[in-house]
Parts: C-alpha cells; structure tokens; sequence
C-alpha cells in the first residue's frame, strides 16, 4: 500500500460549513435569544426603496416602543445628513412603512407621532377584513363603523390613508339630506295641471377639444419638477386638466398658475391631486374686465391723457389740453402761415 506523505500541510478548520454553491453568499446564522428584530424580505428586498431607506426602516424597527424617530435625533444617530434622512423618510411614507402623524394631547399641545409597519400589507388586509366585517346595512345606506385598533399594533385613521387611500378631509362630503326643521315641514309645491316641458339635455364640453388642453396636460405633468410631491398619475392629470382650463380662460398665464399650485406648500403632501384641486378649486381668480377704448382728451382732474392730434395727421400723444396739435403739426402750421389753436385760457 501506498504510504501518506508525512510533509503534506494540514488544513486548519475554520468551523464553517462548505457552501452548495460555488459563489454568492453563505450564510453563518447564530441562534439568538434576544435583542434581535424580524424584519421581512419585502422590505430587504424591496425594489423601489434606496438602500439609505431600507436601512433606515430597520433601524426604527429596532427601536423601543416610544423611541424617538425624528429627523434631528437620526441625523445625530448617522452620518448621512438631514437631506439624505429626510428624504429617506419620505421613501417609507411612499411605500407604507412609515407614518407621521399630528396628533393633539389631552393638554392641548401638538406632537407628531411616527407609526412604522413592519408588514403594511398585512395590515392592509387586517383592516380591510376588520372593516368587512363591521359594516352593516340599513334602509338601503351603507354605515361603515369605525375599525378597532388593538394595543399591539396601533393603526390611526390617518395611518390607514397613507395605506389604502385619501384621508378623511380630502374626501367629498355628501350633503346632508333634507330634514324638516323647527319651524314645521318644508312648503309642497302646488301640483299643476299643466305639464311642464322636459328640459333638454345639454352636453357637457369635452375639455379635450379646448385650445388650452395641451397647456394645461403639460403644466399638470410638469409639476414633478417643481417639487417630486406633486407627482401625479395620468388619470390624475386628465381629471385636474378642465380646472387648469378655467384658469387659463380667465386670462391667467402659466407661470401664474404654477405659482399658485407650488407657493407655500406644507411639509408633506400626502395626496397631490387632492391638494391641487382644492387649489385649483379655491383659487380661481374671475376673468379680467374688457378694455374700454375711449377718446377722451382730459380727465376730471386735468391730467393729460393720449389722444389724436386734431392738426390732420390723426398721431396720437399725450395732450395738454382738448384739440391740441403735436410738434410737427404746430411747426408745419407756423411755416405756412397759419396759427395753431392756443391753449385754452390764454389771450
């Protein structure tokens, strides 16, 4: 038999098990008893998050209940500064992670309270299931009753906007429907005999075919660059597009209008096309008076208005007094002998 040559090196174990693959990652994993977080894959691997995000979003995971979460106490926490912070933050709002709310104490004071989802789908179908569940039906309306949050994991109405939809102010109230009042029932008109003629259906004008519809699709779509909170989708664009034409036929330029969407914006803008309609809606300015052309020479008070030169060449400049003749005529007078009209008052 063939000996084993007693010079060859022993390979030192490392304790580490050989990996099936011949590259990539390999995996040590540690039991842990405590002072460990779970943090889903959706989130780890999530494809539309920075990865300044991602690990953001586990930091504040790892926090203890009532941690502060703040942009100030991360930006002493990291070295990334507030820009980067912020708009890391702004990230998790967009995806569901992250909420921030402003909320009033018993003591009247205004806090903002941040909530973090470590599974927004999750909670999604809880209240949606929670909500299904709740909401009755009676004398054919609809009543949706408020959904319990559990102590566990807290979900505010506002949260849940973030997540599913619009909140509760941006949403169109119905009107209330007609009840009689202190004063007795409301008067019934008289019945007449006579048939009243149906009124006829009058179509509404398809804002497309408007002379400023492409303005205002290209001023709606552009909004991004002013602020990336006023991004909107394409449906969006084409719901807002009727009242951007009202501006523009009121006589409103266009960066008068971008003004008035982008002056002074909050914070944070959880529903731009929510936000803009209201805008759009509040801000309307009325059309612009027509000019009214007038020859007048004179006001009330004296002042010299433009106006014709009555010395036959029809120039208009500012007059001293009513029929006065410009330079030009009052010099081609004087060269042929005549005598242009004195100013009144003069002897």
């Amino acid at each position: 038999m063939a000996e084993m040559k007693p010079n060859v090196a022993v390979l030192p174990s490392q304790g580490l098990r050989r990996a099936a693959t011949p590259s990539g990652v390999t995996h040590v994993r540690e039991y842990q008893s405590d002072r460990y977080s779970i943090v889903g894959n959706h989130l780890a691997q999530h494809r539309a998050l920075s990865l300044t995000a991602i690990g953001l979003a586990v930091h504040i995971l790892s926090l203890p209940e009532g941690s502060p979460a703040d942009i100030r106490t991360l930006a002493e926490r990291f070295p990334e500064g507030r820009d980067r912070i912020a708009f890391a933050l702004r990230e998790l709002e967009a995806c569901g992670y992250l909420a921030r709310v402003r909320e009033r104490t018993a003591d009247g004071w205004m806090i903002t309270r941040t909530y973090a989802y470590n599974a927004p789908a999750l909670t999604r179908e809880r209240v949606h299931t929670a909500a299904d569940s709740v909401a009755v039906s009676a004398a054919g309306s609809v009543a949706v009753a408020q959904v319990p949050a559990s102590p566990a994991s807290p979900v505010p109405p506002t949260a849940l906007a973030l997540v599913d939809g619009p909140a509760e102010e941006d949403r169109v109230a119905e009107p209330p429907a007609e009840s009689p009042g202190a004063e007795g029932p409301l008067p019934v008109e008289p019945q007449s005999s006579v048939p009243r003629p149906a009124e006829p259906d009058v179509p509404e004008p398809d804002p497309s075919l408007s002379e400023h519809y492409g303005k205002a699709v290209d001023l709606l779509a552009g909004l991004r660059r002013t602020d990336r909170q006023l991004m909107l989708s394409l449906r969006d664009v084409r719901r807002l597009a009727p009242h951007v034409i009202a501006w523009f036929d009121n006589g409103v330029g266009r960066a008068d209008v971008i003004h008035a969407l982008t002056a002074d914006l909050p914070t944070l803008v959880k529903h731009p096309a929510y936000f803009l309609a209201h805008r759009l809606r509040e801000l309307l300015p009325p059309p612009l008076p027509a000019l009214v052309e007038s020859r007048a020479t004179t006001t009330a008070q004296g002042d010299a208005l433009s106006a014709d030169c009555e010395g036959g060449c029809n120039r208009v400049f500012r007059v001293p007094w009513p029929g006065a003749w410009c330079r030009d005529c009052r010099a081609a007078a004087l060269a042929a002998g005549r005598v242009p009209p004195a100013p009144p008052g003069t002897v």
